[in-house]
């Protein structure tokens, strides 16, 4: 997985910051699960003077269970509703068991978003300022569509602003954490299960792939 920086073109800004080069690099050596194939994506250019960008399929016997996007933005004057000079923006969207209960949907939102904030925990992908949304939908189809199964989707959309290991030396951006959070999160939207205790994660095939290229 080869992870590029980029820059907006008219900030006048350095082409690559030390700070965002550094985070950047080690968002590439971030380890994922077999069944996530991630790759670099265009970064959006008029949000941060600069950013990054992954999009990730969670894929099980050829069957896509669900799909995200990570976003890294990086502003070296800092910005007051981050909290910070980095920013990490998520997006994930899976299918799931279709709930009629609104009572049902609600306590499955809040259960959505704690998977997110279990995922930074988990990772140890250190972070404030977390906001976000969780969204289900369900499909039911009715006339000449009556006999088709209702389906149901989760989107969520989340970011939050991540914290550096601070060294005697300085700032050290790590963002490896908060990548492999955010691709903890789309598994277990997927309704994958966790994975053992004491098992290895190996890389994704295609993160392997793309580090040799």
């Amino acid at each position: 997985m080869v992870v590029r920086p980029e820059t907006r073109p008219d900030t006048g800004a350095p082409l690559e910051p030390a700070e965002f080069r550094e985070a950047v690099l080690s968002m590439a050596t971030a380890r994922l699960r077999p069944e996530i194939l991630c790759e670099e994506m265009p970064a959006p250019q008029r949000i941060a003077p600069h950013s990054s960008a992954l999009s990730a399929d969670v894929t099980v016997d050829g069957v896509d269970l669900g799909t995200g996007r990570l976003v890294v933005l990086h502003d070296p004057a800092g910005n007051d509703a981050w909290e910070g000079t980095f920013r990490c923006v998520a997006y994930v969207r899976a299918d799931t068991e279709p709930e009629t209960d609104s009572d049902d949907t609600q306590v499955f939102c809040g259960a959505a978003w704690s998977w997110l904030l279990e995922a930074l925990e988990g990772c140890g992908a250190e972070a404030r300022a977390i906001s976000g949304t969780v969204t289900r939908v369900v499909t039911e189809s009715f006339g000449g569509m009556a006999g088709e199964p209702p389906t149901s989707q989760v989107e969520i959309r989340a970011s939050w602003t991540p914290l550096p290991e601070v060294r005697a030396d300085g700032e050290l951006w790590d963002l490896a954490p908060h990548v492999e959070a955010w691709a903890q999160l789309l598994c277990s939207a997927a309704g994958l299960p966790p994975v053992p205790d004491g098992v290895a994660v190996m890389p994704s095939r295609r993160g392997q792939r793309g580090s040799t290229g």
